[in-house]
C-alpha cells in the first residue's frame, strides 16, 4: 500500500471510533481541550517511540524524564524527599504492581490476602488472579458508597497474617467518591501493613480541588499509614496514553516491586515494572504535556472540571425519573433511574444524540447505574448535554423499562458456566443478541436488550458470556 493508501485506510478505520476529543465520551478518554498540548503530546510521542526503557543506561533521557514526573508528584500528594515511583503503562499496571511488590514483600506468607471494600477498581481483581493473592471484598456503606473501616479492620484482624495489603479508593470509580483513607490507615498503621491508595483517576484532580476550597479529606501521603499511591497520567494530567505513576512511601516499600533474573546465557533481566521492552513514547509525552501545563495549568483544568461537574449535578438534581447514587467527591458523576424507564435505554439514547455514557451493571443491592467522566473539555458543553440527558430519558420513559423475561431470568441464575461447551456458549451469545449462533458475533447498534439480559445474569456467567464474545469477536 502507498502512503496515501494506508493514511486514508486509517482514516476510514477511524471513523468507526468513539471521538477522543470534544468533551462528549464520557468514559475512557479525556480531553483538556488545549489544543497546544495536544500536539506537543503528539510530537514527543514520535520523537521517543524508538527509545526502549529496558535499560535505563541505553536511554538515560527516559530515566531523566522519570524521575523528572515523580519529583512533580512528590510534594503534590504530600509525600517527603523518601518517595520513589516507577513510571508505568497505565492504572492497571500500576495496581498489579502494587499487589505483586506487597505480596513478594511478605515471601513466607501462606495463602496472603488483600482486604478491600467492593468498590475497588477490578485491577485489583486481575492482580488476585494473577499473582494468587485472594481478594477479601468488604461491603461499603449502602448510602455514602464508601469503604467502611470498622469491617475492614475487623477483616484485617480475621485474616491476620495472611494479609499483605489492604487498599482503598481516591475517589472509586463506580461512584465518584472518596474512601475514609485516615480511618483506614489509622488501622493498617497499627497492624504494621501496607496500604495502597488507588487515585488513579483522582491523583491529578484532589490536589488542586483542595487548594480551590473543595471539601477534600486528607488521601495521600499526609496520612500515616498510606504506603503507596497510584495517579494516571493519561487522565486528568491529559497526556497521550498510556503512562501511571506509581509511588512508594520509601525505597524498602518499592524494593519488593523490581524483578532481575541472571539465571539464563543472555543479559541480565533487570525490571522496575511488568513491562520488559517498552516504548518510551509516552513517557516522553507525559514529560511534556505536565510540563507545558504545569501546576497553575493544572489548577485552571480543575476549576474547570470541578465547575462543569456541579453544573451537571445542579442540572441532574432538577429532572426527572433520574437522580445521583451519591454525591461526587470529585469528577465522577453516577445516575440511577426510577422504575418509569432504565439505564440502559438512557445510555444508547444518548449515543445517537452523540454522547457516550457508560451503563454500569447491578451489583448486589446496588441497581444498574450511569457512568459519567467529566472533564475539561466537557465542562463548556454541559448545558448540551443536559439537553439531550432530559430528550433521553423522556424517550425512555415513553418506551419503557425493558422487561426480561422471566425464564430467561430464571435460567441466568440456575446456569453453570463452567458446564457450557462453545456451541452451548454459540446460542447463549444468540440468545443475547450478540450472536448468530454459529460462532460468528456482531455488535448491535443498540445495546439496552443486551445490557439488560446481562445484567440479570450473575457476574461469573456475564463474564464468561463477554469472554466468549470477545474470543469470537477477536478471531
Amino acid at each position: 500500500m502507498s502512503t496515501d493508501d494506508i493514511l486514508q485506510r486509517l482514516e476510514e478505520l477511524r471513523a468507526h471510533d468513539l471521538p477522543t476529543h470534544g468533551g462528549r465520551t464520557l468514559a475512557y478518554v479525556y480531553d483538556s481541550g488545549l489544543a497546544d498540548a495536544d500536539e506537543l503530546g503528539k510530537r514527543a510521542l514520535a520523537m521517543y517511540a524508538s527509545t526502549n526503557g529496558l535499560d535505563p543506561t541505553a536511554f538515560p533521557s527516559l530515566l531523566a524524564m522519570e524521575k523528572d514526573l515523580v519529583a512533580f508528584a512528590r510534594p503534590l500528594l504530600h509525600g517527603s524527599d523518601d518517595v520513589v515511583g516507577s513510571v508505568t503503562s497505565g492504572g492497571t499496571e500500576s495496581i498489579l504492581l502494587a499487589v505483586q511488590a506487597a505480596r513478594d514483600a511478605r515471601p513466607g506468607t501462606t495463602a496472603p490476602v488483600m482486604i478491600v471494600p467492593t468498590t475497588i477498581h477490578a485491577a485489583f481483581t486481575k492482580a488476585a488472579h494473577y499473582f494468587g493473592v485472594e481478594r477479601i471484598s468488604i461491603d461499603v456503606d449502602p448510602t455514602t458508597k464508601r469503604a467502611d473501616p470498622a469491617a475492614m479492620a475487623a477483616a484485617m484482624d480475621t485474616y491476620g497474617e495472611r494479609v499483605v495489603l489492604v487498599a482503598a479508593s481516591a475517589p472509586s470509580y463506580a461512584h465518584g467518591v472518596v474512601d475514609p483513607i485516615g480511618a483506614i490507615g489509622a488501622e493498617t498503621q497499627r497492624r504494621g501493613l501496607r496500604l495502597h491508595v488507588d487515585a488513579c483517576i483522582g491523583g491529578w484532580v484532589l490536589p488542586w480541588a483542595e487548594r480551590l476550597g473543595h471539601p477534600v479529606e486528607p488521601w495521600d501521603f499526609r496520612v500515616p499509614g498510606v504506603t503507596s499511591i497510584s495517579a494516571d497520567l493519561h487522565k486528568y494530567a491529559y497526556t497521550p496514553k498510556g503512562v501511571s505513576l506509581l509511588l512508594h512511601a520509601t525505597p524498602d516499600l518499592r524494593r519488593s516491586q523490581f524483578f532481575a533474573s541472571a539465571d539464563w546465557p543472555g543479559y541480565t533481566m533487570l525490571n522496575a515494572t511488568t513491562q520488559s521492552t517498552k516504548s518510551g513514547g509516552p513517557l516522553a509525552a507525559a514529560w511534556a504535556v505536565v510540563s507545558l501545563i504545569g501546576d497553575a495549568g493544572y489548577l485552571d483544568l480543575v476549576r474547570t472540571t470541578l465547575d462543569g461537574t456541579a453544573a451537571l449535578v445542579a442540572g441532574i438534581d432538577e429532572q426527572e425519573h433520574v437522580r445521583l447514587v451519591t454525591r461526587p467527591d470529585s469528577s465522577l458523576v453516577t445516575l440511577e433511574t426510577d422504575a418509569s424507564c432504565d439505564v440502559f435505554t438512557i445510555s444508547d439514547e444518548m449515543l445517537a444524540r452523540g454522547w457516550f455514557v457508560q451503563p454500569q451493571m447491578s451489583f448486589r443491592d446496588m441497581p444498574a447505574s450511569l457512568h459519567l467522566t467529566v472533564c475539561a473539555a466537557t465542562a463548556p458543553a454541559v448545558p448540551e448535554f443536559l439537553t439531550a440527558l432530559a430528550e433521553s430519558v423522556a424517550a425512555a420513559v415513553t418506551a419503557g423499562p425493558i422487561a426480561v423475561d422471566d425464564g430467561l431470568r430464571a435460567a441466568a441464575v440456575s446456569i453453570d458456566p463452567a458446564t457450557l461447551d462453545d456451541e452451548a456458549f454459540d446460542g447463549l451469545l444468540a440468545l443475547a443478541g450478540l450472536g448468530s449462533g454459529t460462532g460468528e458475533v456482531t455488535v448491535p447498534e443498540r445495546m439496552a436488550p443486551v445490557n439488560a439480559l446481562l445484567d440479570v445474569a450473575p457476574p461469573a456467567l456475564r463474564e464468561a458470556l463477554l469472554i466468549a464474545f470477545l474470543d469470537r469477536l477477536s478471531r
